[in-house]
């Protein structure tokens, strides 16, 4: 149910789910699959986003699709390719694997069950899930980290990303969740579970050891806090950290602190991130400024350059959409999965089981 504090409020926030729910559907083809936006290119981790956007509006039909689409494109180790092209999405590059888009569709699994219950497509789907992950912990260093990528023209770096160990984390944490769920014992996830959220908090010099340090970026700032690692008060802590570095007082959230550059959705996984650290105010003021960057079709501007204020790229993408329907949701209580990203891991702060 809708959780809002006014008849108006509540009239607003329903308006901004069917215009948003509305985008995300034109982008979806046929086959279940959603693309970026019409004619563009779709990865896993996007996809699944955005089926997770359309299970926050009710349209529990569509986001099944999606959910199949990943059935039917998965790769026989598990894994999906970290691009597919074609009008359909029927092409795919077979070059590159990126471990935590094969991990995410667990997060988004996870996150239809507790919307809707429907357990029955839980276990049509779990050996999916099961392939995935088992995939990606194959992937996981002895010290904790999982590589980030695999190629089969080029050699990559062995290497691992922050961000990307963030999302696995709480993936992972889903993945457990869908086993305990169908009464399934699953001591590997859990090793690795244990050891991936060791080194994400213990152990930083696991990340960037063959390249530049990404902490330019802002989800290098706030993914470990989506991520569940973090108490409010260590979270609280990070965000203050650099919260003048990538923050715009009226716009959004920079990409990256050194460009004059906001992006839509790392905006709005920036309002989970402070849900989660207790700054539920400060995380519904920048909610309210991303709303301003929505378009008369529903979608939502990925980005914008306040240097040459301009909207660049000119693109409204699927995943966007689904990132203002998730804050928008953790901020209103639309869902049951309201709190998915901003409540700390059950699996490190608590004894909880499912």
């Amino acid at each position: 149910m809708l959780n809002a504090a006014t008849p108006a409020r509540e009239d607003n926030i329903t308006k901004l789910i069917r215009n948003t729910s509305r985008y995300i559907l034109s982008c979806q083809q046929e086959n279940g699959s959603i693309l970026w936006f019409t004619d563009g290119k779709l990865d896993p981790w996007d996809h699944t986003e955005a089926a997770m956007g359309l299970t926050i509006t009710g349209e529990y039909e569509a986001a099944k699709k999606a959910f199949l689409w990943l059935l039917e494109h998965q790769n026989q180790d598990g894994s999906w390719y970290a691009k597919y092209y074609g009008p359909k999405s029927e092409d795919q590059d077979q070059h590159k694997i990126e471990t935590n888009f094969v991990a995410y569709p667990a997060c988004g699994l996870w996150h239809y069950y507790l919307v809707t219950k429907d357990i029955a497509f839980i276990e049509q789907c779990f050996s999916s899930i099961e392939k995935a992950i088992d995939y990606v912990i194959s992937k996981q260093k002895p010290e904790g980290d999982i590589q980030w990528a695999e190629s089969t023209v080029e050699e990559l770096p062995q290497d691992a990303l922050v961000t990307a160990c963030a999302s696995i984390l709480r993936s992972l944490e889903c993945a457990l969740r869908l086993a305990n769920l169908l009464s399934l014992k699953k001591e590997p996830w859990q090793l690795a579970y244990q050891k991936l959220a060791d080194v994400l908090k213990n152990k930083p010099w696991r990340f960037d050891r063959t390249w530049e340090p990404k902490t330019r970026f802002s989800m290098d700032w706030f993914y470990p806090i989506l991520a569940g690692i973090y108490s409010k008060e260590e979270a609280e802590l990070r965000i203050d950290a650099r919260w003048h570095d990538f923050v715009h007082p009226t716009l959004g959230c920079r990409c990256v602190s050194d460009e004059p550059w906001v992006t839509i959705a790392e905006s709005c996984e920036l309002t989970l991130a402070l849900i989660a650290s207790g700054r539920v105010q400060q995380a519904q003021s920048l909610f309210n400024s991303l709303l301003q960057w929505q378009d008369q079709d529903g979608g939502f501007w990925t980005g914008y350059s306040f240097r040459d204020k301009v909207i660049w790229p000119l693109e409204k993408t699927s995943w966007t959409a689904a990132a203002i329907l998730l804050a928008a949701d953790a901020l209103n209580t639309i869902t049951p999965a309201a709190q998915l990203f901003t409540s700390p891991s059950h699996l490190l702060f608590t004894q909880e089981t499912e």
